[in-house]
């Protein structure tokens, strides 16, 4: 474990670290290394990852559409996303990707089938690699959590 996370609560720190290598290789095109993150992220607990990936998604659309965000918009993201990701990641899964926009965002329809752990890990860090620009992963993971424990505060 790296010593950024020791600030971390103990749940968060193994899906940070995992997140962290998971983005890293999606941003150096890396598929064995990605593939080993995202084995580690998916043997989390999903609801954690979930939770976390989603938030740090939420904040980096909104961090990156300050004004607010759009349905062209929201395809933009979709769109460019997939793009980047496609020639070195083939399996990318538009539908995967726009369910992940939906549910960072909370307008997801729980009628589908949950996205399989494996897949919501490989496109939610595809997603986070591609809306990061030149912000670090962690500096996102740490406002991440920090959005969450104020929520959980506050309920």
């Amino acid at each position: 474990m790296t010593k950024q996370w020791r600030h971390l609560p103990a749940p968060a720190r193994p899906i940070a670290t995992a997140t962290d290598a998971a983005v890293l290789a999606a941003r150096n095109h890396d598929a064995e290394a990605l593939t080993t993150a995202v084995g580690e992220l998916a043997a989390l607990d999903q609801a954690q990852v979930g939770l976390i990936l989603g938030t740090a998604v939420r904040l980096l659309l909104e961090l990156s559409h300050p004004d607010g965000l759009d349905g062209d918009d929201i395809r933009a993201v979709l769109e460019q996303s997939v793009r980047s990701a496609a020639p070195w990641q083939p399996e990318v899964d538009p539908h995967v990707v726009l369910v992940l926009l939906a549910g960072a965002l909370g307008v997801h329809d729980n009628e589908e089938p949950p996205v399989k752990p494996d897949a919501l890990a490989r496109h939610s860090t595809l997603l986070i690699a591609h809306l990061l620009g030149t912000r670090e992963v962690g500096e996102v993971v740490t406002l991440a959590l920090g959005e969450i424990e104020r929520a959980q505060l506050n309920d």
